[in-house]
């Protein structure tokens, strides 16, 4: 048994290099929710460095709130945005003798593409449009998926180790209660439920079948390399390896 352990760097947490000796695959912000050229530049070596696949993290151009504010934009736009994003960290990696892995939608942008098909579509375009070798990052059974492989793309089911599960699936809303796991128990034990078992246990006590092929690890919390420790050396105890989405 193996699974991918994906991390969003590049976003001023300051433990990007300690946790990219952890992980397997990085989301790398591409500036406009946070990072520079700078940063994406380091967090590239990095990932090279530790062999990590490298992932573009595309967002809504919300660096004012890092990418989580509700936005409605044309898809041509979205389009766009997306491309530019992608292009700015994929010039970086080729630069630096990488190459670009995939691509993880951040935040809002994430979100709103869980339930909002056209949006879903926009940003699937957008990654067909620049390389359709590229996997697709999104969440574990939801509208990205279909959205993915009907533009022909390789999609990787996303889950989360610290976030809560509404009963259809989708992630709590930040904004309610049980958005976020903070007992470390409790989200080394709905890991474990994720990879060994696929399926996790909903706020509402129902347990939801998920297909988790990459688990997804914050990296800006206040004990988010800790975190990170514990659940690689509980998934090694387990006998469950730490590869990259191929």
């Amino acid at each position: 048994m193996q699974i991918d352990l994906n991390a969003d760097l590049g976003e001023g947490a300051g433990s990007d290099e300690e946790l990219l000796q952890l992980v397997s695959s990085a989301n790398i912000a591409c500036g406009w929710h946070a990072g520079d050229a700078v940063t994406m530049r380091q967090c590239v070596r990095w990932a090279i460095d530790n062999q990590v696949a490298i992932g573009a993290h595309p967002s809504f151009p919300d660096r004012a709130n890092f990418g989580r504010s509700t936005m409605h934009l044309p898809p041509d736009e979205i389009v766009a945005g997306v491309l530019y994003q992608i292009g700015a960290l994929a010039a970086i990696v080729r630069g630096e003798g990488g190459t670009l892995a995939h691509v993880k939608p951040h935040g809002a942008l994430y979100n709103q593409a869980v339930k909002d098909p056209e949006l879903a579509a926009a940003i699937v375009d957008a990654v067909r449009r620049f390389d359709p070798g590229l996997r697709f990052f999104g969440l574990a059974g939801s509208g990205m998926i279909s959205a993915a492989e009907r533009a022909g793309l390789k999609p990787v089911e996303e889950v989360f180790a610290d976030r809560g599960y509404m009963p259809d699936g989708s992630l709590v809303p930040r904004s309610q209660p049980g958005a976020l796991i903070e007992d470390e128990e409790q989200s080394l034990a709905q890991t474990l439920s994720l990879v060994r078992d696929h399926q996790v246990r909903a706020i509402d006590g129902s347990l939801i079948a998920v297909n988790a092929q990459t688990v997804c690890l914050h990296g800006d919390g206040a004990h988010a390399l800790a975190f990170a420790r514990r659940i690689r050396s509980t998934l090694e105890r387990e006998g469950i390896a730490v590869v990259a989405s191929a």
